[in-house]
């Protein structure tokens, strides 16, 4: 299945869409069901699906998992620069708004309108998304077993003051909606994942199972991105590199071939095992710039 993640329309373009289907394609990876071709559980845009959103932000409100907040870029700036004030996942909240009275909030509404937080923590009287756990422990399936405080980013913005729902949001309700029963992704997205449990549980849906692999690097250990000479497919492509030789390299930095060979994505299938996959980060050899071309 594949899904376009444009829930942030104010940063999506069709033609990073309809990038992401040709780039895709060449490198001989193919979908079931998606955006281009329909399939049971469309539409396969997250701007097409707001409905489903709203509809599971009504459910967590009316089982008592949000709060309206009132707090500025400002203050959450402020956070933010005091001592233990950020997590991976940004500022960690401290609450402010939680504990407001409803004449409070009333009062507050009439000047700003609020963002929707979910409550991770019972502090204050609202129920915690993992009420028996002070730890939320699971066991990754790339990287292991891992452990995180639930309360340990604050809570989360899940709608936006602009009415823009949040990432953590859009992905659980449609990965439940979808029948996603394995979520294998990057392992910065590693710390969204107790967020991300605390919203199943919430709207009452199973949890599915993880599985973070590392970051591809640039030579010197940088990540890979436009600002510091990100390898582009599109680049690639236009030099006169196959596309079986890209997935061959993936391949071998990944451990799942002995030796950096072209092949194609199908010929993996069959020997495919994610115990192999390193959990380091994973870095393409300085020898890449002599051989494939780089952009700025």
């Amino acid at each position: 299945m594949l899904r376009i993640e444009d829930v942030d329309t104010a940063r999506s373009r069709s033609q990073y869409t309809s990038q992401i289907l040709f780039d895709l394609r060449w490198l001989g990876l193919d979908w079931d069901e998606g955006p281009d071709f329909g399939g049971a559980y469309g539409p396969y845009e997250q701007s097409k699906r707001r409905e489903l959103y709203e509809e599971a932000l009504a459910v967590l409100k009316r089982r008592g998992f949000l709060y309206p907040c009132f707090c500025s870029r400002s203050q959450l700036q402020k956070v933010a620069q005091a001592p233990h004030g950020l997590s991976a996942e940004g500022p960690v909240y401290p609450g402010t708004c939680r504990t407001l009275s409803p004449e409070q909030r009333r009062r507050r509404a009439k000047q700003k309108t609020p963002s929707l937080r979910f409550a991770m923590t019972n502090t204050g009287g609202t129920p915690r998304a993992v009420e028996e756990f002070a730890v939320e422990e699971f066991v990754d399936l790339a990287a292991g077993p891992q452990a995180f405080a639930v309360d340990a980013g604050g809570d989360f913005v899940v709608k936006r003051a602009d009415g823009l729902v949040s990432y953590q949001l859009a992905v659980v309700v449609d990965d439940a909606a979808m029948g996603i029963t394995d979520v294998l992704r990057g392992i910065d997205l590693l710390d969204s994942t107790p967020r991300q449990m605390a919203l199943f549980r919430a709207l009452g849906w199973r949890v599915p199972q993880f599985a973070h692999v590392p970051l591809l690097l640039g030579p010197g250990g940088k990540r890979l991105a436009k600002r510091n000479c990100a390898l582009s497919l599109a680049s690639l492509r236009q030099s006169g590199v196959q596309s079986e030789r890209v997935i061959g390299e993936l391949a071998h930095l990944a451990g799942l071939i002995p030796s950096p060979e072209p092949v194609k994505p199908r010929d993996l299938m069959a020997g495919f095992d994610l115990s192999q996959v390193p959990r380091h980060p994973l870095t393409l050899p300085t020898e890449f710039l002599g051989t494939w071309r780089w952009v700025n």
